[in-house]
Formats: C-alpha cells, structure tokens, sequence
C-alpha cells in the first residue's frame, strides 16, 4: 500500500525536473515563438507590420522610423491584396535597397523599392508618385514572376516591366529570383538569410 505515495512522490518531482529544464534555457522564448516563414512567393506572409518594423530598425536603428513604419504597413496590405507574401517581399525591399540606404541608381526620392528598370545612368529605373504605389508596383512584379497568366491582379496595373516577364510563373520561390530578377545567383541564398533572421521576431 505504500508503493502508490512513493510513485506519486516520483511523478510530482519528474514533472517538477521537466519544468525546470523548459524554464532554465533548454528551450528558449525565441525558440518557442519561432514560425516558419514560406520562401513561396505566392503564399501568405506570417509577420505583423510590427514584427517587420522592429526587424529593419534592429538592423539599422539609425533609419527614418515613421517611414519604415508606413512601408511596412503597406508591404502588408498590398501584398494581401494580390496573394503575395509580404514576408519575402519586405526582405526583398531590404536587400535591393540596402536597408533604405540606396545609393546607387536608384534614389529614394523614386520610391522604387526593388530596383525595377535599374539598369545603367540613362536607365536608373522606374519612378514612382507615392511610397505606397512604389510599394504596389514591386508587389505586381513579384506577382509576375510567382503566378500563372490565369491569376490576374487585383489592383490597377501600374508595374510598367509586368508584361517583360515571360514566362508567368517562372519564379515560384525565392530561389528561382536568382538569375531572373537578379543576375546574382546567390540572390535566393541571401534572401533566405534575410527570411531565417526575420523567423525570430
């Protein structure tokens, strides 16, 4: 009759040992709230404009705030109305800008966040009239690399190189923007990297 106190007594301390190894670090917080991001293009995104503000300003704490705040509001949005992910896209938007800072063709005052038409000094790219619509336009672009002729857009076309990518569909994930988007082939692997740093937030 005293095996059942005694088996009881190990349980409560076994149980007891498990709590204190989740607690003590043998799985972390950042461990536990960790999502998987899709590298599909045409999937949903998983991270909040919040989640992707405190990404970018970690990474460059010195950016304009109240602008990486509106983009990555509109990330969200106009890549929800076109079936896009946001996630790969905002990264994308980091990687071609880096990290808003520019520099080379394309200026900020063109709110063009991927580089489209950036090709050389008589070709600097496309201009656009507001951040949303430069926004809109990247995410019509992605849209064309990531869907078939029979997904049509959303929103009014304003991607004036959507009609370039032939064929439809030809990069369903960030791994196939190598070498079509962009002539660098680690371009996928260095997204990736982005996506893997944004899993943690």
């Amino acid at each position: 009759m005293k095996a059942q106190p005694v088996l009881k007594n190990k349980l409560i301390l076994l149980l007891g040992a498990i709590c204190i190894m989740l607690l003590t670090g043998c799985i972390t917080p950042s461990q536990q709230h960790k999502k998987y991001i899709s590298r599909i293009l045409a999937d949903d995104g998983i991270k909040t404009e919040k989640q992707l503000y405190n990404f970018f300003m970690d990474a460059k704490p010195n950016a304009d705030k109240d602008l990486v705040q509106r983009l990555a509001h509109y990330y969200v949005t106009e890549a929800k109305a076109e079936g896009i992910n946001s996630d790969c896209a905002f990264v994308q938007m980091c990687l071609e800008t880096g990290w808003l800072s520019f520099g080379n063709l394309v200026t900020i005052d063109m709110h063009n966040y991927c580089g489209l038409g950036a090709i050389d000094k008589d070709h600097p790219g496309e201009y656009f009239d507001t951040e949303q619509m430069g926004v809109r336009a990247h995410i019509q672009h992605l849209h064309a690399y990531a869907t078939t002729s029979d997904i049509a857009l959303k929103n009014k076309l304003i991607d004036n190189r959507y009609k370039y990518v032939l064929p439809r569909g030809k990069a369903p994930t960030i791994y196939g923007l190598a070498g079509t988007w962009a002539a660098d082939k680690e371009y996928g692997i260095k997204l990736d990297k982005l996506l893997k740093q944004l899993e943690t937030y």
